[in-house]
């Protein structure tokens, strides 16, 4: 075992802005802390040694959000719906993987969006047209 208290710890942005300007909050944050919460403890995942899903204030990212952030690997991802935590969970919290398509700020110290920014937001766009057609159907 690391000598860290967690073996990962993921922090959902559930910020509020108040000024007008776009929050993670208000793309369903908090629920998607909720599930991720729940599906750990299902996968008995939870606790000391495991791993720690908290809600964090702004995380300053919003425009790019809903956004979480996992440590200690430092993997920001943005996400749609709960099929995207899923696939999050399973694949970079179980198997540690990351999953690209979703990630948008690995380490690399190549700053805050390591030239991703760009199709991030192609994904984004994409991923958030799957999740409407999904819900009309």
């Amino acid at each position: 075992m690391s000598d860290s208290y967690y073996q990962h710890h993921v922090f959902f942005c559930t910020n509020v802005r108040d000024d007008g300007r776009a929050c993670c909050a208000e793309r369903g944050a908090r629920e998607a802390q909720e599930h991720a919460k729940q599906r750990m403890k299902g996968l008995n995942l939870n606790g000391q040694g495991k791993v720690r899903i908290n809600k964090a204030g702004c995380l300053d990212r919003c425009d790019e959000g809903p956004v979480m952030v996992i440590y200690p690997e430092a993997v920001w991802y943005t996400y749609v719906d709960r099929e995207d935590i899923d696939e999050i969970i399973d694949r970079h919290v179980v198997k540690g993987e990351i999953v690209e398509h979703s990630a948008f700020c690995a380490v690399t110290g190549k700053g805050p969006d390591s030239g991703r920014a760009a199709p991030r937001r192609a994904w984004i766009s994409s991923a958030r047209g799957r999740a409407s057609a999904r819900n009309a159907s």
